[in-house]
């Protein structure tokens, strides 16, 4: 896990009393709705450790489900988030678990997607707003969602690394980091980038053969 300095967990704009268990639940909420990246029926919320104690309290249940449903830290309507979902007919639980050995301010989002298909992303929330994304769907990753990002899932087969490298070259892309994950015959990508991240760009790299999944995420603003 990275280590923050004094300059990176000064407090974002937000609402609610505590920039971990408040904001950095709704930015969590915000990166896993933009992962899932499909209509939604309902969320089941798994909280670990401090998470699970100030569920209430620090309003985490209610940031974390307003984040889900697109709000960002600084949201108004953050508190009304549990009436929102309903109006929207999105079914939500919340639940204490313990998720092993990982930072005290954990989640699980399992979400049910059509067809009763499930897909679950589990952060962390590690100060003064700062989030970090641990697994997607079963495969072990770390990203922040601080900087422009690129998720890929794709059959481990030759020539893909070389055949994105080259599209985000051509495409004037410059790669600030990279990371891959192989579980079987499939990889994981994730990849930073230094400019946003434009829907035609995610496009040309869809169309590539043994493409699975693809996302682009660019930070969310203040």
């Amino acid at each position: 896990m990275k280590n923050y300095g004094v300059f990176d967990i000064l407090g974002p704009i937000m609402v609610g009393p505590s920039s971990s268990h408040t904001a950095g639940a709704a930015r969590l909420g915000n990166l896993a709705r933009i992962i899932v990246g499909k209509p939604f029926s309902r969320v089941d919320f798994y909280l670990h450790g401090s998470f699970a104690k100030t569920m209430a309290g620090h309003g985490t249940d209610k940031a974390l489900l307003a984040g889900v449903l697109g709000m960002r830290p600084d949201d108004e309507n953050l508190s009304k988030s549990f009436e929102i979902a309903k109006e929207k007919n999105i079914n939500f639980t919340f639940e204490e678990k313990d998720l092993g050995y990982t930072h005290s301010n954990t989640v699980k989002f399992v979400f049910t997607l059509a067809k009763n298909k499930k897909f679950h992303v589990t952060g962390s929330s590690i100060g003064g707003g700062n989030v970090l994304i641990t697994n997607i769907d079963g495969t072990e990753i770390e990203f922040s969602g601080s900087k422009p990002t690129i998720l890929v899932r794709n059959r481990d087969t030759k020539g893909v690394i070389a055949h994105i490298s080259t599209i985000l070259a051509t495409s004037e892309v410059n790669i600030a980091t990279m990371n891959v994950v192989r579980n079987k015959d499939i990889a994981t990508m994730v990849i930073e980038v230094d400019s946003n991240i434009e829907e035609s760009l995610i496009n040309k790299i869809s169309e590539l053969k043994d493409i699975i999944y693809i996302k682009g995420i660019n930070p969310i603003k203040e």
